[in-house]
């Protein structure tokens, strides 16, 4: 396939996107990115200029334009802010899919491809993470999470990460957990963060949503959402992945499919629908149906009218809430934060910047560590200003990140999911049970 067959493939499916950008820079002060790198290709205005500089012809799918492409965390701010609503992040998306398919995934990509499609090498992975943890990480002292005991590829020797759990959350609970006659019927897409490193938050989800009298449904055969690939060009993956996921969660009827990541809701209710709906139209209605029908785990909460008076009572606790990048662009702020202030106990410290990205951004943290932080630190200071003793919020992926910058800061702020803030009592009371 020739240079320019690759990219009328990808990029004149948004070539009327790059349309509307009328270059008026908005986009330049909410951009992290920008931000930490304050050059002009790391800004949505200048990845849409280099985008219709490829289709004119005007400049190669090189290293340049790759770096360029790399550096956005797909948090979606200029999206918000772009008076004509240019989906900048789903145009970066589909030219990594050009330089993807004109030079190849990168080593690491090919690797996350290699994981996230087959899920019994992903879990062989996690159970020999947990075996040989002990090896490569130390215990890092108050708080839990591990540190590496020397560099990795492509982790690096500063990084924190959280421990990896014994049991993962989809190998806990029979499929159909069935609920009180005429209660919704839910479908839990767990996400891999959850089902691996953090179960405690989809324990939490099950306890409010059974307290609720739903009947809750968790498919053992889902996969992971895809975004780990997509961010990094292979859309052929996250469309192999989009299919079998299509497969378990139209297996049951149900009124809502909910994610407790909002990384994983962000991938079903966005970005299958307008990249691998537009790119595989035979797929289209059956995407489109599956996002219609997903909701974050705080938004149906709030929907189905949760009383966190009855679930979420404890001792007295300051928590302040990070807004994570994939609930904010989707309208989900006000509906944790009523929630959680509506809990007995819970004190809310509103941050500075609390809707600002902490600098994750996926394969951003991977391949730009450093600006990944350098974006943190303003997080992390933050927090800390509150005097809040937890920071909660609505994403693991947004979790791992928060801790490895508070850790960083030698902060000993606890990070913990807003669904386990309002499950308190319910956990509480089932560890009494045990």
């Amino acid at each position: 396939m020739s240079e320019k067959d690759l990219k009328a493939d990808a990029l004149e499916r948004v070539e009327q996107e790059l349309k509307k950008c009328v270059k008026c820079g908005a986009c330049r002060a909410n951009c992290p990115a920008f931000a930490a790198f304050g050059k002009e290709p790391a800004v949505a205005r200048g990845k849409i200029a280099l985008c219709q500089h490829l289709l004119k012809g005007d400049i190669e799918l090189d290293d340049a334009t790759y770096n360029a492409m790399s550096k956005c965390l797909l948090c979606g701010s200029c999206v918000e802010k772009c008076p004509n609503s240019v989906p900048t992040d789903e145009i970066v998306m589909v030219a990594r899919e050009a330089l993807a398919k004109r030079r190849g995934l990168t080593t690491f990509h090919t690797a996350v491809g290699q994981v996230i499609k087959n899920r019994s090498l992903m879990k062989f992975g996690a159970a020999a993470g947990r075996i040989l943890g002990p090896l490569f990480f130390q215990k890092v002292p108050a708080t839990s999470g591990l540190r590496l005991r020397f560099p990795l590829p492509f982790v690096g020797g500063k990084r924190h990460i959280p421990a990896i759990a014994k049991v993962p959350f989809l190998e806990r609970h029979p499929e159909v957990i069935q609920g009180a006659p005429g209660k919704p019927r839910i479908v839990f897409f767990v996400g891999c963060m959850t089902n691996f490193c953090y179960p405690q938050v989809g324990e939490a989800a099950l306890a409010l949503f059974r307290h609720l009298g739903c009947t809750v449904i968790i498919p053992k055969n889902q996969q992971c959402c895809g975004l780990p690939g997509m961010s990094g060009g292979d859309l052929d993956t996250v469309r192999e992945l989009a299919e079998k996921n299509l497969i378990e969660l139209e297996r049951y009827e149900a009124d809502y499919i909910m994610s407790a990541c909002a990384t994983c809701g962000g991938a079903l209710h966005k970005f299958y629908p307008n990249l691998i709906g537009k790119r595989h139209p035979e797929l289209a209605a059956r995407l489109k149906a599956i996002a219609d029908k997903t909701v974050d785990a705080s938004e149906l909460l709030h929907r189905l009218g949760l009383n966190p008076e009855e679930t979420g009572a404890g001792r007295d606790v300051t928590v302040t809430y990070h807004d994570p990048c994939h609930l904010r662009t989707r309208g989900i702020t006000s509906q944790p934060r009523a929630l959680m202030k509506g809990t007995p106990g819970v004190v809310i410290a509103e941050m500075e910047g609390a809707d600002k990205c902490c600098g994750l951004g996926g394969t951003f943290n991977v391949y730009h560590y450093e600006s990944s932080m350098q974006i943190n630190a303003a997080k992390s200071n933050a927090i800390i200003r509150t005097g809040a003793e937890t920071v909660a919020t609505g994403c693991p992926g947004c979790m791992m990140q928060l801790s490895d910058g508070l850790k960083q800061h030698g902060s000993s702020v606890k990070v913990i999911h807003t669904l386990e803030v309002l499950a308190r009592k319910l956990l509480q009371e089932k560890s009494r049970k045990k």
